[in-house]
């Protein structure tokens, strides 16, 4: 007994010497993974609505992960998958801040199964094919002295006796076992779905009150609508509302142009592309009051804008320009001007040879982080305000039919997905059923068709929100990525 006694006290300390060599603090970690919050950090993608909420989601369960890790003792490890949007570097640049251009990104999905910070530093780097040179200096100071290294740094592997005979646990085999263990939808309903419903039924009188405030000031304004451009809480738009509700009681006189409109919370005040009213959340009434008094201004420019689209649109064969909320970065109403003028005016020099009329029934959208036009599933052509003007009447002269034939399959997808989420909705007594941005409508339809075919007796008065990750909102939404195993 004492044998054994004697080898697991040296078995111990030996074990807490290699980890130590190898493992950094929380500062490292931090340090080490800059280049990482550089290329994904979310203040980084203003003007991508969709990839700046995936990217902040994950990142709030990535920090949980890490936190996780530096606990002592803590050793339930799930494999946690997590989606960034990761910007594209710059080819010749030796300054992390400098290095990574605003014209694109790229998605990267990764599973981490680590233990120790080292190697899930590695494993975020290597995922997102980012420089690991640098991790060598901050282990350097960790490293022991080469005598020291010669005798304690040395992995120790018992013989599998060891452990059958003693009852203690192989941590290689326990290792190998978490790498295997990969989420599964119905393991992790079964872990999350007391929390979620905890976090619902706390949530339920503040999603009647988000509902009676929303009522009552769209009627009091005759608004059309009342949206928030991200994902906050419950109560954070409660608080919106409240704030809205005493701008009408004292200051009612600059709210008489509002009627019709939508009112959108977001980062910034102003008015939208789209011709919404922008109320930025950080704003104090004074700026609110400033929008409401300049929007007879806001209303003419918007006719300007229309005109001009319409003078686009007969310099190239009639294609209509759109602007998608949806897909598109969150412009004011100047800004889009710019672009569309901008845009005008090169077609105006290039006078490119467009039969009038030839692509009426065909939709554009114009884009400023773009170098290369592309056709969207749903027939639109996305089209680079940089495009070369040959290029793009080569691509839509090459792209016409095939526009046309996804325009008419827009239709049908469309229809499809509302009933398979009408469906899903009642199949599964769903309180709500939505998705993020950022999923397409054919992964939506493959989401629900494959939900369909289970039985998820969890998901009763549930609010269930289609991601690319799986999370549970602070007021008890369920979000599962669309590819669930």
């Amino acid at each position: 007994t004492f044998y054994y006694f004697a080898r697991l006290c040296l078995e111990k300390i030996l074990l807490q010497r290699v980890l130590q060599s190898r493992t950094l603090s929380g500062a490292d970690a931090i340090n080490a993974l800059r280049p990482f919050y550089f290329a994904v950090h979310p203040d980084f993608f203003g003007q991508h609505p969709k990839e700046r909420e995936v990217n902040e989601n994950s990142l709030k369960r990535l920090n949980g992960y890490l936190e996780n890790l530096q606990k002592p003792g803590f050793r339930s490890f799930k494999p946690t998958q997590l989606t960034f949007y990761v910007r594209e570097r710059e080819p010749n640049s030796s300054n992390i801040q400098e290095s990574f251009s605003a014209s694109g990104f790229r998605a990267v999905s990764f599973t981490l199964r680590t233990r120790d910070l080292l190697s899930t530093v590695l494993d975020i780097l290597n995922s997102c094919s980012l420089s690991t040179e640098h991790i060598q200096s901050l282990t350097v100071s960790a490293q022991p002295h080469k005598e020291e290294k010669s005798t304690l740094n040395r992995p120790i592997k018992w013989d599998k006796t060891y452990y059958s005979f003693t009852g203690f646990k192989d941590p290689e085999e326990e290792l190998e076992q978490a790498q295997r263990v990969e989420t599964t939808l119905i393991s992790w309903l079964d872990d999350n779905e007391a929390s979620a419903v905890k976090k619902l039924k706390k949530s339920l009188p503040l999603r009647k009150e988000l509902e009676r405030l929303k009522f009552e000031l769209s009627h009091q304004l005759q608004l059309s609508d009342i949206r928030w451009q991200r994902s906050w809480g419950i109560a954070h738009r409660c608080s919106q509302l409240h704030s809205l509700g005493r701008l009408v009681q004292q200051r009612p006189e600059v709210l008489k142009n509002v009627k019709g409109r939508t009112v959108v919370f977001t980062d910034r005040s102003g008015m939208s592309a789209a011709g919404h009213i922008m109320l930025g959340t950080m704003d104090v009434h004074h700026h609110w009051t400033k929008i409401f008094e300049r929007l007879p201004n806001y209303y003419k420019l918007q006719k300007r804008l229309l005109l001009l689209e319409d003078r686009i649109s007969q310099l190239l064969g009639g294609i209509q320009v759109i602007y998608i909320e949806e897909l598109q970065p969150l412009l004011t109403l100047e800004e889009y001007y710019e672009t569309l003028d901008s845009f005008y005016n090169k077609l105006c020099d290039s006078r490119l040879p467009f039969h009038p009329r030839s692509l009426r029934g065909l939709q554009m959208i114009l884009e400023s982080d773009r170098y290369a036009p592309s056709l969207h599933e749903f027939g639109h052509f996305m089209i680079p305000t940089v495009c070369d003007p040959a290029t793009l009447q080569w691509f839509i002269f090459a792209k016409a039919q095939e526009a046309r034939e996804n325009l008419k399959r827009k239709e049908e997808m469309m229809i499809a997905e509302k009933e398979l989420i009408d469906t899903s909705t009642e199949r599964f007594s769903l309180d709500r059923l939505y998705k993020e941005p950022s999923v397409s409508s054919a992964q939506m339809i493959e989401c629900c068709k494959r939900l369909l075919e289970e039985s998820l007796p969890y998901l009763q008065g549930m609010h269930l929100c289609i991601s690319h990750f799986y999370s549970v909102l602070q007021d008890g939404d369920l979000c599962i990525p669309w590819n669930w195993k």
